[in-house]
Formats: C-alpha cells, sequence, structure tokens
C-alpha cells in the first residue's frame, strides 16, 4: 500500500504541491472562498496573509501587539484578522485566525529566482490543526 493509499484510507486529503524555483513549496488555498496563492512553510509558526491582499480576500483586521520576523526582516508590524474560513483542497476548517503583515520581502525574493508572488503563507497552526503529512517526493500535502 502506497502513503497516499494508506492517508486516503485514515480521512486525509490530498492536496497537489508545486516546487517553486526558491525550493519552497506552492499551493492554492482558499480563504473566506476567495483563492490565492500560498508558499507552505513549516518554520512558520502562524499562517499569515500580505497585507496588501487584505481586500482581495475580504478580511477584517485589527491591530495586533504580535510582532513578525521571517526571511531576513524583523519587527515587523501585523494585524490579526480573526475566525475566517481557511480551505486547502477539500480540506476545510472555520474559526481561523489569520496574522496580516507586509511581505514585500517574501515576494521580492520570489520575483528575483523567477517564481510567482504569493499572497499568503500557510504556517504550522493549520499543519497542526489538519495533522499534516508532508510527502515531499510525490509534492504533496495531505490534511485530515
Amino acid at each position: 500500500m502506497s502513503l497516499k493509499e494508506l492517508l486516503q484510507e485514515k480521512g486525509y486529503h490530498r492536496i497537489k504541491l508545486k516546487y517553486t524555483k526558491t525550493n519552497h513549496f506552492e499551493l492554492k488555498a482558499k480563504i473566506n472562498d476567495i483563492e490565492g496563492n500560498f508558499i507552505l512553510d513549516t518554520g512558520a509558526s502562524s499562517t499569515c496573509v500580505g497585507i496588501d491582499a487584505i481586500e482581495h480576500f475580504d478580511l477584517l483586521s485589527e491591530d495586533s501587539d504580535i510582532k513578525a520576523a521571517g526571511a531576513g526582516a524583523t519587527n515587523m508590524l501585523t494585524q490579526i484578522s480573526a475566525k475566517n474560513i481557511v480551505q486547502i483542497g477539500d480540506w476545510k476548517k472555520k474559526k481561523i485566525d489569520l496574522v496580516l503583515f507586509d511581505l514585500k520581502h517574501v515576494n521580492e525574493a520570489l520575483e528575483n529566482h523567477k517564481a510567482e508572488k504569493v499572497q499568503g503563507i500557510i504556517g504550522a497552526d493549520i499543519l497542526k490543526k489538519g495533522k499534516a503529512v508532508i510527502d515531499y517526493k510525490g509534492k504533496a500535502l495531505f490534511l485530515k
């Protein structure tokens, strides 16, 4: 039995991942029924959306005391958007809080490598909720 068969038998949903030129996995996800392009980042504690994508995903935001850091930038101001619906493939969860901050530095790095820009990052919070299994060889994410 393959990993795919085993996990699907256990109620997991399979989501195809695309490998980028920056050695990241990229995937499509929906926030509040609106699709966007995301990077999968096991090292990001929270799922994040770029400030410039707030309107795209129709998010309500409020200021946050959380400071974001990553990819060479630190101490970035953030906002929070509470109680969102996140859907990745057939997997769906309600009441998800998202961290909103400027992803300009992330997208500049992607563009420098001729990779597609992203509207957000799927982080460890979602991966934990979905009991994630990542199949690197098969380029797939499994969520339950």
